[in-house]
């Protein structure tokens, strides 16, 4: 184990994910509770555990992958940080700009460069790949609510 790479990869994920909360902490005290939204949404309690839980798992896949090569394949370092960019992205979208109809249009492509990332993790170990899976369907599950949220307030 290298425990260097492995605080650095779960800081580089860690930190990606405490900056867009950023744009999230004043929005969802005050423009978010006014949205409509699905029957489906889940307490707004979840989302902080969830999301702190996704980002340690991609950190620990970003760490395993590291350990097995990573830096030597480009494609895989690229839509690794695409998807960790349009993650982050979100966020100022949605919650930033109050807008869900970007934040929709973010996470479909979140939703691509996830599923690229997946197979490009596939190559290099089950592992990582199993480490990223949950954080695939919540990305979906959240397409669907950021979807429902689009169409409920148009």
């Amino acid at each position: 184990m290298n425990a260097v790479r492995l605080f650095l990869s779960l800081a580089i994920v860690l930190i990606i994910g405490i900056a867009g909360s950023y744009f999230t902490s004043q929005s969802v005290k005050t423009w978010y509770p006014t949205l409509q939204k699905p029957f489906f949404t889940p307490p707004d309690w979840l989302f902080a555990p969830a999301w702190t839980t996704l980002y340690i798992l991609i950190g620990l896949a970003l760490y395993v992958c590291w350990q097995n090569g990573f830096w030597k394949n480009s494609r895989l370092r690229f839509f690794f940080f695409l998807q960790l960019a349009l993650n982050f992205l979100w966020s100022p979208l949605f919650f930033g700009l109050q807008n869900p109809l970007l934040g929709l249009i973010d996470i479909l492509a979140l939703d691509i460069a996830v599923i690229a990332t997946l197979a490009l993790v596939l190559r290099h170990s089950k592992l990582a790949t199993a480490l990223m899976l949950p954080y695939l369907c919540w990305i979906l599950f959240a397409t669907a609510l950021n979807l429902a949220v689009v169409i409920l307030n148009t």
